[in-house]
C-alpha cells in the first residue's frame, strides 16, 4: 500500500533556530515552506517573503492546506500574533509554538486544541547537565519520569562491546537500544536482535542509558553535617569581635561591682551589681550606692558611665550586625556553600535556571553565580535553597569563593558568548582539571570554540533544541529525540485504534517493516484504565505481542518514517492527551 502524502509544514520565522528547523525538516523529506521577513539567498526549498503575521503572507505560504505551523521566532508576542491569525485562516491547523514563557505555553496547550508549546531553554538544559556529568549526549528520552541521555557508540577493536551479540544489549534493562547501523549490510535493529547479529568494527549503535539517581537521603545527611561544621567554624570567626566586646563589658561591670563593694562593706553584692549594671547601661537603680560614697567614688561612677556608654554602644552595633545584618547573611550563604563534588552554574537565564533545577532535582549539589541582583529567576532559586552568589563570575575571587578547584564541573551559560568564553578561560587558569561546559549561541561558532580552546564541551541551545521542534512538527506525542549523523531519531507514543496501520499486528512484524524500535507497551480498557501496565522494556516477549485497540506503543523510529503511523497526526496527539 503506498504511503500517504506527507503533510505540508510551514516554518514561520527563519532566524537561526527557525532555519535549523527548516533544514532538518527538509532533510527528513517533509514538504516544508519557510516564511521570512527577508530573502534567504542560498537556501534550498520554498521560502515566502513578507510580514510574518500578515494574512496575505500566510495564505501565500499555503496556510489553508498546511497541516502544521511551526512558530520559530524569538518573540513570544509575535508568535502569539501569528498564532491567532493562522487559527482564523485555518482553525484546525496544528501549531508548534516556540515560547520562552513556559507557564503561558502550558496554559495555551490546555486551552487550544492541536497546540504544542516548546521552550529551547527547557529542551537544552538536560543536555547541558548530561555534558557536565560526562555524557556526550546527542539527545534525550523522557520515560518513567526520568530523562535518559541518548548517545552514539562507534564500535572499534578496543570497544568493550566488540564481538558482543546485540541480544545481550537488548536484554539489559538499564539501557534502551535506539538505532543500529551495520557496517556490512543494511539491517534493522529488531531483525539484528532476533537473528543474533554480533557487533563488529565500524558498526554504530545509538543507546539511551537510565540516569543514575544518587542516594538522596545519605547525601542530605552528609550535607547537613557539613553545613553544621561550616556554620560553627565561620560563626566562631565572625563572632570573635563581638565576643571580645562582650567580654570587655563584663569586665567593666565586674570592676565597678568590686569597687562599690570595697568602698562600702555595708552594701550587699546584689545591690552593687544591680547599680553597676544600671549605671553602665543607663537603666539606673540603687543610686544610693554611689550617692553615699566619697568624692572619689562619684568621679569613678562618672567615668564608668562614659566608658559603659561606649562599650554598650559598640556591643549593640556588633550584635545587631551579626544577627540581622550582612555578616549573618554571609555566614548563612557560606554555610550552605558545597565544599566539593558540586556543579557551578554561571548565568541565571532560562537555560541556567533549568540546568540548576535539573541537577538539584536529581540529587546533585549546585551553586549559582549571577551578576544581576534583579534577575527574575532569583526568587525561585532561593525558594529551592540553591546557594546563589550575586557577583561577577569572571573574577578570580568569585570562582574561589564557590570552591571551583574541588567542583565536579563548571557550566558557563550566560546569554553573552564573549562573556562565556572569558569566564571559561578564567576558570581554566585557576583550575585546569575542572570540567568546563560552555554555552555558545551559534552552532558553527560553538564548534570553532571547541576546536581552538579544547573545552570539555561547547554546546548551542539552538542546535540542541531544533531537532525536537522538527520532530514535533512531523507529528505524534514526542518523548525525546536525537541526531545520529544526518538522521533524526524520535521517541514517540502512539495510540492503537482500529484505524491505526499497526492494529492487530505483531510488534516484531511492524518493527521490521517500519524500521522502528519498540520500547514498551501499555494496555487500557475503553475508559482509559491501565489493565496490564507497562510490558518489559526489552526481551522477546514484547516482540511477540499483538497490538490491540487501546494499546499505547512507546517506540523510537527515524523522523522521516513517521508517516508510517500517521492516519491523522493531530488526532493521535489529541487522543494521547485525552
Amino acid at each position: 500500500m503506498p504511503r500517504p502524502q506527507r503533510p505540508q509544514i510551514i516554518v514561520c520565522g527563519l532566524g537561526r533556530t527557525g532555519l535549523r528547523i527548516f533544514n532538518l525538516l527538509r532533510q527528513q523529506g517533509a514538504r516544508v515552506v519557510g516564511v521570512s521577513y527577508h530573502p534567504m539567498p542560498g537556501i534550498g526549498g520554498e521560502v515566502v517573503i513578507g510580514e510574518l503575521r500578515s494574512p496575505t503572507t500566510l495564505i501565500q505560504a499555503g496556510i489553508h492546506q498546511a497541516q502544521t505551523l511551526v512558530l520559530a521566532t524569538s518573540d513570544d508576542a509575535l508568535n502569539l500574533a501569528i498564532l491567532t491569525q493562522a487559527r482564523i485562516l485555518n482553525p484546525n491547523i496544528r501549531i508548534i509554538n516556540r515560547l520562552f514563557n513556559i507557564s503561558l505555553g502550558e496554559r495555551l496547550d490546555h486551552t487550544l486544541p492541536h497546540h504544542v508549546s516548546l521552550s529551547s531553554a527547557a529542551l537544552a538544559a538536560p543536555l547541558f547537565a548530561f555534558a557536565a556529568r560526562g555524557n556526550r549526549a546527542i539527545g534525550q528520552l523522557r520515560l518513567f519520569d526520568l530523562t535518559w541521555p541518548m548517545y552514539e557508540e562507534v564500535i572499534t577493536p578496543q570497544h568493550p562491546w566488540h564481538g558482543k551479540p546485540l541480544k545481550a544489549l537488548w536484554d539489559n534493562r538499564s539501557q534502551l537500544l535506539i538505532h543500529y547501523h551495520s557496517a556490512r549490510r543494511p539491517i534493522d535493529l529488531v531483525t539484528a536482535v532476533v537473528t543474533g547479529e554480533v557487533l563488529e568494527v565500524g558498526d554504530r549503535i545509538v543507546v539511551a542509558t537510565q540516569p543514575q539517581q544518587p542516594m538522596l537521603k545519605s547525601r542530605q545527611i552528609a550535607q547537613f553535617w557539613q553545613r553544621l561544621v561550616v556554620t560553627l567554624d565561620h560563626g566562631r570567626r565572625r563572632a570573635r569581635a563581638t565576643l571580645l566586646v562582650i567580654l570587655a563589658l563584663l569586665i567593666t561591670i565586674g570592676l565597678a561591682t568590686f569597687t562599690y563593694l570595697w568602698n562600702s562593706l555595708n552594701t550587699s553584692w546584689v545591690d552593687a551589681l544591680y547599680f553597676s549594671v544600671g549605671m553602665i547601661t543607663g537603666a539606673g537603680g540603687q543610686e544610693q550606692v554611689a550617692e553615699k560614697g566619697s568624692a572619689a567614688i562619684k568621679v569613678f561612677t562618672a567615668v564608668m558611665m562614659l566608658v559603659g556608654a561606649g562599650v554598650i554602644g559598640i556591643c549593640y552595633a556588633l550584635l545587631n550586625d551579626f544577627i540581622l545584618g550582612s555578616h549573618f547573611q554571609s555566614l548563612w550563604s557560606v554555610a550552605r556553600m558545597p565544599r566539593q563534588h558540586h556543579y557551578i552554574v554561571c548565568g541565571l537565564g532560562g537555560v541556567g535556571y533549568r540546568i540548576a533545577t535539573h541537577l538539584q532535582s536529581t540529587g546533585h549539589q549546585v551553586v549559582v553565580i549571577e551578576q544581576d541582583a534583579n534577575n527574575r529567576f532569583l526568587p525561585s532559586v532561593k525558594a529551592l535553597k540553591i546557594p546563589t552568589i550575586i557577583a561577577d563570575a569572571n573574577m578570580t575571587s568569585t570562582l574561589e569563593t564557590v570552591n571551583l578547584a574541588s567542583a565536579q564541573a563548571l557550566l558557563v551559560v550566560t546569554s553573552d558568548d564573549t562573556v562565556n568564553l572569558e569566564i571559561a578561560l578564567t576558570a581554566r587558569s585557576i583550575s585546569p582539571q575542572v570540567t568546563a561546559v560552555v554555552r555558545i549561541y551559534d552552532a558553527e561558532f560553538a564548534q570553532q570554540v571547541q576546536q581552538v580552546f579544547e573545552f570539555d564541551q561547547v554546546l548551542s541551545p539552538m542546535d540542541l533544541a531544533a531537532p525536537t521542534f522538527a520532530a514535533a512538527a512531523l507529528g505524534g506525542r514526542i518523548l525525546g529525540n536525537g541526531m545520529a549523523g544526518d538522521l533524526l531519531w524520535v521517541a514517540i507514543a502512539t495510540l492503537i485504534t482500529p484505524n491505526h496501520p499497526f492494529y492487530n499486528q505483531p510488534i516484531q512484524a511492524v518493527a521490521q517493516s517500519a524500521h522502528l524500535v519498540p520500547l514498551y507497551i501499555e494496555s487500557r480498557d475503553g475508559q482509559g484504565t491501565t489493565l496490564k501496565g507497562p510490558r518489559p522494556i526489552h526481551g522477546h516477549d514484547l516482540l511477540n505481542v499483538t497490538l490491540a485497540d487501546g494499546d499505547v506503543l512507546y517506540l523510537t523510529m527515524p523522523a522521516n518514517r513517521l508517516d508510517c503511523l500517521q492516519y491523522s497526526p493531530a488526532s493521535v496527539t489529541e487522543e494521547m492527551r485525552g
